[in-house]
């Protein structure tokens, strides 16, 4: 058996990853170490787009909120505290559902910058993504959207450009009457495409007895989606102690019925009859809230009929993202 060629490793020249060229996958690394791009510097920098990062949101204020304008709510927006403040130039940073055009960024005439939020992005990391379209709009020319593109590698996240103090309130909107600054007076073009968008947009209330959860209404049934921030196995063994005493609905007619996971978070989602308006579950869903607190606390083992209750929710989860 022919015996084994040692390998020797090349001596690399000091060099740091931000002096690198770049050059193609398949060419040998600048670095001097003898192999291709691909399989040295080039290793990493590939690895950081297409990792797929779980909770893009985690660490900004309103977590939940940002999880749910992303997933659930048609139209919303919602102002941005710049951690640096506002630069010359921009009164405003405004975070949006979406935008006309389905662009990612806009810059207004007059200055301010709106950010779309429900746009296909080219890496794993969802907030690296948005934080280089957000610096690329406050640097546009005044009446430009921003196009997107593959954020670099190490470049920041909305971590580090967003205030953590800053508060973060969305505004549920019927309509996209937002997208202009007086769509009264819009081109019949304008007028035709805010039509179709409003059409097409699924009522949306934002409860304000507990946080991140949106009643919306469809034509067979109404529902309740209700973003929480535990973790899933623990939020899990809660709802399924309170489905098995059977307290886990919002009233009369209306049933927990399954969750969905979406950035990292758990949604559980309940039918609502179709009489059921965002109104009518303000108390119950703060009464829910203070059953699952209690549930939470709880340490002891599940039952059998609570494991087998749990069973029916993880089969009817659903992952988003």
């Amino acid at each position: 058996m022919a015996k084994k060629r040692p390998q020797t490793k090349a001596k690399r020249p000091q060099i740091t990853d931000g002096e690198i060229p770049v050059v193609g996958a398949r060419e040998p690394c600048p670095c001097g170490s003898g192999r291709r791009y691909k399989a040295c510097h080039g290793r990493a920098a590939a690895h950081a787009v297409t990792e797929l990062v779980h909770r893009p949101f985690e660490g900004l204020p309103g977590e939940c909120d940002w999880v749910a304008l992303r997933e659930l709510v048609p139209a919303a927006t919602a102002g941005l505290t710049l951690k640096d403040g506002l630069p010359e130039g921009v009164p405003s940073v405004t975070l949006a559902t979406v935008l006309p055009m389905a662009w990612p960024a806009l810059r207004r005439d007059d200055g301010s910058v709106l950010l779309g939020l429900q746009n296909d992005t080219s890496s794993g990391d969802l907030s690296r993504d948005l934080a280089d379209i957000l610096q690329r709009a406050l640097e546009a020319e005044p009446g430009t959207p921003v196009q997107g593109r593959r954020a670099p590698a190490g470049g920041p996240r909305l971590q580090d450009l967003l205030d953590p103090e800053g508060a973060f309130e969305p505004e549920v909107h019927s309509g996209f009457e937002f997208w202009v600054p007086d769509p009264e007076n819009a081109t019949p073009e304008v007028a035709a495409s805010l039509e179709r968008a409003n059409a097409a947009a699924i009522p949306t209330v934002k409860l304000q007895s507990v946080d991140a959860a949106y009643w919306c209404e469809t034509p067979e049934k109404n529902h309740l989606r209700w973003v929480m921030p535990h973790p899933e196995e623990q939020l899990l063994d809660a709802l399924a102690r309170l489905h098995t005493a059977g307290r886990s609905s919002l009233g009369e007619g209306t049933r927990l019925v399954g969750s969905f996971r979406a950035h990292g978070l758990t949604v559980p989602v309940w039918d609502l009859p179709s009489g059921v308006t965002a109104e009518d579950v303000e108390k119950p869903a703060a009464e829910f809230a203070e059953r699952l607190a209690a549930a939470l606390a709880t340490d002891a083992p599940l039952t059998p009929e609570e494991r087998r209750a749990r069973g029916g929710l993880t089969n009817r989860q659903v992952t988003l993202s």
